[in-house]
């Protein structure tokens, strides 16, 4: 099999063809080395096979930079830093998931876990980089805990975002393939209710009722949200009790928050930090942060106008989802996100890479590489 790239793009940029058959058995090698978040070993094992993987294609030495979540994965071309290409090889899937769902290749798609998120994307980057004779000024950054809020990482992503000066992040792209432009901020919020255990038939009053003020706290939590400005407050998960003759005496409730703005993130994370019981001696503890800031559109406008030279028709879009692009963005540092993947289903047993469209993102990421460095 081999793909040709679009017309549109000969006709922006001097293109040299990428082996569509090669990718996929690049992919093939990554996808079959499963790698989920928070699991070491699993993530040593990745590491180690991306690295392999981008020496092979392009020379020169990745570095395995150890953290407490995993190895990231650096690599320099050399030369006067002027772009970051930005992915992650951990996922959201469990070990033992690739024996129930293998890689395959079927009517046009690549299906597996981590196909489109974003294992993908970075071969794509990395087949459209190893397009170009010179690759100075190039650098990758595949780290291992994007899944999972990038805390072992963002110090990282900063320092080489903000020596490149440009970043180009190869998650999966929007719908229909548009890139994203724009995306929310995002966090993860818990709070702790700590009440008082008793006999639920017999001294029901004698104890103070996690449960019911959980109950009380869902409601003041849900209205928090201004979905008309894009800040949404979902609670998602609670847990409360032990058995069912005890008065519970803790509960948890974890609440998913997306914002747009930053002023929304600080009156969301004002108004979890003022949270108060409805009961009386009820106790509240609240753990949590909106961690990845809004990325705005203004921060992909520049790059998103060179994508459209390069590829005529091309769509931008905001989306919802963070990524590590949030971390770039807020530095000032311009960044162009859905670089990756065209396909669909993240995080989901559908997951699925459209195959004919590798061969032409893997020459919009060379052709923005060359474009960056000129300015």
């Amino acid at each position: 099999m081999r793909e040709t790239v679009s017309k549109a793009v000969r006709k922006a940029v001097d293109v040299v063809d990428v082996s569509v058959d090669a990718m996929i058995e690049d992919l093939r090698t990554l996808v079959e080395i499963e790698s989920p978040s928070r699991d070491p070993d699993a993530l040593t094992a990745s590491a180690k096979a991306v690295a392999a993987f981008i020496e092979g294609r392009l020379a020169g030495r990745a570095v395995l930079v150890a953290s407490e979540a995993g190895p990231h994965v650096h690599w320099s071309a050399g030369g006067d830093p002027k772009v970051l290409i930005l992915g992650h090889h951990d996922t959201v899937f469990p070990l033992g998931t690739l024996g129930r769902r293998p890689f395959m290749v079927e009517g046009g798609h690549a299906t597996g876990p981590g196909v489109f998120d974003m294992l993908g994307g970075l071969v794509q980057a990395v087949h459209g980089l190893a397009t170009l004779d010179d690759r100075s000024g190039v650098e990758i950054l595949v780290t291992a805990d994007e899944e999972v809020g990038s805390r072992s990482s963002r110090a990282l992503i900063e320092e080489r975002a903000l020596a490149c000066g440009a970043v180009l992040v190869c998650e999966g792209a929007a719908e229909g393939g548009a890139l994203k432009t724009g995306r929310k901020g995002c966090g993860t919020f818990q709070v702790s209710i700590t009440g008082r255990a008793s006999h639920a038939g017999l001294e029901p009053a004698a104890g103070v009722n996690a449960l019911i003020e959980a109950a009380h706290q869902v409601l003041d939590i849900a209205a928090l949200g201004r979905p008309e400005i894009g800040t949404t407050v979902t609670p998602t998960v609670a847990s409360a009790g032990t058995l069912d003759n005890v008065v519970p005496a803790e509960a948890t409730v974890v609440v998913d928050v997306r914002v747009e703005s930053a002023g929304e993130k600080e009156r969301i994370e004002s108004a979890f930090a003022a949270l108060a019981p409805h009961l009386d001696e009820a106790r509240i503890a609240v753990q949590g942060a909106v961690s990845r800031p809004p990325m705005p559109e203004s921060a992909s406008a520049g790059l998103f106008a060179v994508a459209e030279r390069l590829l005529p028709g091309l769509e931008g879009r905001a989306v919802g989802g963070g990524s590590d692009g949030n971390f770039t963005a807020a530095l000032g540092v311009p960044t162009l996100d859905g670089l990756g993947a065209v396909g669909g289903g993240a995080h989901a047993d559908h997951e699925y890479l459209v195959i004919e469209a590798m061969a032409e993102r893997a020459n919009l990421v060379a052709g923005l590489v060359n474009a960056i460095r000129k300015t």
